[in-house]
């Protein structure tokens, strides 16, 4: 080995060395807190920096080091202090690179996400130039069909790895030529001679670089749409809306019509910073983000459940299509419905939605699927609602829905449908010919309230109550009709109860106020039953 060989493999053992310490150190920060304050008084971040300025020979030590920041920048204003511009500098190198591998737009994308949380340190002048350099590189990473992509990459490793058979077959076939001539030379019996069968494959290094990439690409789609999400979360939203944030040629129709007719700009995100919004709809990215929730190609997934080593990807696809529905319920709770296109596309956007939610008939057994289309059904139908939309989905498929949502060991899931059964029935309260189907819905949500595990669901259950049975001759004769006084004035006491002592073990200040306040009204919500079931009786 010379000299050289020697100092070049040196030093691909200390950044091998380097790239596992800052995996570790990325887990530890993601982890805790503490790891995090020490990160900022040591001074690792110029380490990390150091490092990261190394990806134009080393993408993959790169890509840890940018994982790392893009963890440890978030809602970390102490460390935001120690960036200088030269740091800065670094991370907009990396966020420009010319190179457009997939290793490379995995690279981009996280650093586009650690600058979007140095935003408050960019200057404001530099501020729209950033914002739509990050947003141009979203924009790229999602513009990528991920499906074509598996096939693509899939069909490459079989071609690659067929063309080193056909060269092994070779190489074997002229040294058993040989090794017959040297026999008959040498008058050697053949089966005195052992030689080891030397492959072609023996001599090269295992490779899988076109799964490598492959994954790059899902990796950087997915981190592309949190970060969508935490640009549409991040004009201060509630404790609770973040927490609920935690295909077929039909549906693949729904959105070529859809766009076309709005001019491509289905949702324009006006509620953001001006440079948000005008990022977002030069590049198109609420069309984009619909475009995901589409589920993953048929074609892709059925190549990788046949291939072992690729099978793992059918999870990233759909965790894409997961990211792709929380990003929608985002942007639907943001907006004004003028700028989701207007009461017909926000229609058509709640067929597509349940053309998902029931295509598949084991839905419910899929949990992050159903919380995520869940949560962007349940905050479609309350801007629905709040219009006076009419909605779309039927008294029957809603009681499907439901019923298998309230099953969920997900309480998230529970909460959502209980929400969205809530919305519907208090729109149906105010029309004529709804009598059953309210007392259907009064009977499941009653149900859930009492016999509930969860507080916050039974919270939620009553005050899905409240909202169908505030107001409606029909809800009014339903109410009556359920014995609904009745069963909520012998539950109280033991809501009550229930709230007193499972309250403060198990659930948070922020969760008790809203318990406390939902008490409140249940005792207002029992005095008002009890004057219109006296009005009715007599």
């Amino acid at each position: 080995m010379s000299p050289q060989e020697k100092k070049d493999q040196n030093r691909n053992s200390i950044e091998n060395i380097a790239n596992e310490a800052m995996n570790v150190l990325w887990n530890i920060c993601e982890c805790s807190g503490r790891a995090v304050s020490i990160f900022n008084k040591e001074g690792c971040l110029e380490i990390v920096l150091k490092y990261l300025s190394r990806f134009p020979t080393n993408v993959d030590l790169a890509i840890s080091v940018a994982y790392c920041l893009q963890t440890v920048t978030e809602d970390n204003p102490e460390l935001l202090k120690s960036f200088s511009a030269p740091a800065l500098h670094v991370l907009e190198s990396a966020m420009l690179s010319p190179v457009s591998s997939m290793e490379y737009i995995l690279l981009k994308t996280l650093v586009a996400g650690t600058i979007w949380n140095l935003k408050d340190i960019i200057p404001s002048k530099s501020q729209a130039e950033i914002i739509n350099a990050i947003l141009k590189i979203l924009s790229d990473v999602l513009d990528v069909d991920a499906g074509e992509t598996v096939i693509r990459m899939h069909e490459a490793e079989k071609q690659r790895l067929e063309a080193a058979a056909e060269t092994e077959d070779v190489l074997e076939s002229t040294s058993r030529g040989s090794l017959m001539e040297d026999d008959e030379m040498e008058e050697i019996p053949h089966k005195r001679k052992v030689r080891r069968k030397t492959f072609i494959s023996d001599l090269l290094p295992p490779t899988d670089k076109e799964l490598r990439e492959t994954i790059a690409l899902l990796t950087a789609q997915q981190t592309a749409l949190e970060i969508v999400v935490n640009m549409c979360c991040s004009e201060d939203p509630s404790d609770d809306e973040w927490e609920e944030l935690s295909s077929s040629d039909e549906s693949d129709a729904f959105m070529e019509n859809s766009f076309s007719e709005c001019g491509g700009q289905l949702l324009s995100p006006l509620c953001l910073s001006h440079e948000v919004h005008t990022a977002f709809t030069n590049y198109l990215i609420p069309k984009k983000i619909f475009e995901k929730t589409a589920f993953p190609n048929s074609t892709a997934v059925d190549i990788c459940f046949r291939s072992p080593t690729w099978k793992s990807l059918v999870r990233k696809m759909n965790t894409i299509q997961c990211r792709a529905l929380v990003c929608l319920q985002s942007l639907v709770s943001l907006l004004d419905v003028d700028h989701l296109g207007g009461p017909a596309a926000l229609q058509t956007l709640a067929q597509h939605l349940s053309q998902l939610l029931f295509a598949q008939p084991d839905f419910a057994k899929h949990v992050d699927f159903l919380e995520a289309i869940s949560s962007a059904l349940r905050a479609l139908l309350q801007t629905m609602a709040s219009k006076n939309i009419s909605q779309c989905m039927t008294p029957n498929q809603l009681m499907t829905l439901c019923t298998a949502g309230i099953h969920s060991s997900n309480t998230g899931v529970r909460v959502n449908v209980v929400s969205i059964l809530g919305i519907t029935g208090s729109v149906l309260a105010r029309e004529d010919g709804t009598l059953e189907t309210l007392k259907t819905i009064g009977c499941f949500l009653l149900e859930v309230a009492t016999k509930d595990p969860s507080l916050v669901v039974a919270g939620e259950a009553l005050d899905a109550l409240f909202d169908v049975f505030a107001d409606g001759k029909e809800a009014e004769r339903a109410s009556v009709q359920i014995k609904l006084l009745s069963a909520l004035k012998e539950f109280q006491p033991v809501f009550k109860m229930k709230i007193r002592k499972e309250g403060r073990g198990k659930y948070s200040p922020d969760q008790l106020c809203v318990l406390d306040n939902v008490k409140m009204n249940l005792r207002r919500f029992v005095a008002y039953q009890e004057t219109v079931e006296k009005r009715l009786t007599t």
